[in-house]
């Protein structure tokens, strides 16, 4: 089994994606002033898709990224292509009215279909592979994905669902922990870095400007131009227009912004590449998973054959002493069939919550906007917020302003108490999951 080093380090952290990642990116470090219409500040998903979409529409953009592109959660996620931006909008029908409801439904959908269609366009070698199923343990699991089903086909989702009984689930899934599930077609899986490093090359097409190791320590709101100077450790950026990408890892540089998200641990092991017999067995239609719980664990095979297991939310804000430790008793309950077989990769990081489980995405004036939040939706939500933010800076705001209106509260208990009241609260859900 490959020894982890530290989940943070200035570097990639040593996962499956960055020993298969399809490119090394070296852009340089921000040493001088530079000027573009619009800063972004972050490089993974949420702040590459939205440079590639300004780019698109013919606007110059700095990237600057604190350590490499896709560093951060984008490098380290699942890799879960699944449709829906979170928690339904249902509950702010009083602020979105049942329009904007509707919207963000359909925006859900559509998440997906852009991702899909960035691959398509620019020809992204990202293993893209659609394919999901949502895996029920009990019977209120198979209710709830019974109405699902019901609500997908009232909206009119254009993908193809299916609900399997246990006896059918052989078909999709080798595991006798699950007593049915939601196969979903419109969903899949896919190479997240390898996605990112692909729409940041594609960005470069539109002029899109890259900085590595550009940690940004300042956003001075408007100077005498009246444009913003982003200072980074050695240089600047003014520009018209900024966005906050740092999502989780966004830190003390906005006060208004970090309060309202929460960095939360997951983390992913990777076994060795298995026969394709075992493989077969395991998951013969090489769906995406996810269990059904509220602290769920996801998997799915890798291209060259391999089992990706994560999961073990952790909100404390501590990583665990190992973390194949803590996942392998998980993975080999649900398959026995893996009890022998070698762990060659593991790593984790952080993902960004919001306590309302739903994309924060906004403006803080009329130049300043940002995205976070996403909840363990980012794959998708990401790309959906860039295109709502690339449209607003474009002065299309129909759709961002939906958004815009939803309030997001910030975490009680400030900076330090945040995470262990959430962990506290969280065991609640633990006892529910435990419950038949």
């Amino acid at each position: 089994m490959a020894i982890a080093p530290p989940v943070h380090t200035e570097e990639h952290a040593r996962s499956w994606y960055t020993a298969t990642a399809s490119r090394t990116t070296d852009y340089p470090t921000l040493t001088d002033q530079v000027a573009a219409d619009v800063c972004i500040i972050g490089g993974g998903f949420s702040g590459v898709a939205t440079a590639l979409a300004l780019g698109e529409k013919g606007y110059d953009v700095v990237v600057l990224e604190a350590n490499k592109i896709a560093w951060g959660a984008t490098g380290r996620s699942g890799g879960q292509l699944i449709r829906g931006l979170g928690e339904s909008p249902e509950r702010y029908r009083r602020y979105i009215g049942r329009e904007g409801v509707d919207a963000i439904n359909r925006m859900g959908f559509e998440s997906v279909e852009r991702v899909r269609s960035i691959v398509s366009k620019y020809r992204i070698q990202c293993d893209l592979q659609m394919g999901y199923l949502d895996a029920a343990l009990k019977p209120v699991h198979m209710k709830a994905l019974a109405d699902e089903q019901v609500w997908l086909e009232e909206q009119g989702y254009p993908r193809m669902v299916r609900l399997l009984e246990s006896a059918e689930l052989r078909d999709v899934i080798g595991s006798r922990q699950y007593i049915g599930g939601l196969v979903d077609e419109g969903s899949g899986h896919l190479h997240p870095m390898n996605l990112c490093l692909g729409e940041a090359e594609a960005a470069e097409q539109y002029g899109v400007q890259f900085y590595e190791r550009s940690r940004v320590t300042a956003v001075n709101k408007t100077n005498t131009n009246g444009k913003h100077q982003i200072i980074t450790d050695r240089g600047s950026v003014n520009a018209r227009m900024v966005v906050f990408c740092g999502n989780a890892y966004l830190n003390d540089l906005e006060p208004q912004l970090s309060g309202r998200v929460l960095p939360a641990g997951s983390y992913i092991i990777a076994t060795e590449p298995l026969s394709e017999s075992v493989r077969d067995e395991l998951l013969p239609g090489n769906h995406a998973v996810c269990d059904h719980n509220a602290l769920l664990h996801y998997f799915r095979l890798s291209s060259d054959g391999r089992l990706l297991f994560g999961g073990r939310c952790n909100y404390t804000g501590r990583d665990p002493k190992s973390i194949s430790q803590s996942l392998i008793p998980r993975m080999r309950k649900i398959f026995p069939q893996l009890n022998q077989v070698a762990i060659d990769y593991e790593w984790g990081g952080w993902i960004g919550i919001s306590a309302n489980r739903i994309p924060q995405i906004g403006r803080l004036n009329l130049t300043t906007y940002y995205a976070q939040g996403y909840s363990g939706h980012g794959v998708n939500a990401t790309h959906m917020a860039a295109q709502l933010i690339a449209e607003a800076i474009d002065g299309q705001l129909s759709r961002f302003d939906v958004f815009d209106r939803i309030h997001h509260r910030p975490f009680p208990g400030g900076k330090y108490l945040r995470s262990p009241m959430l962990a506290t609260g969280m065991l609640w859900y633990r006892l529910k999951d435990l419950l038949p």
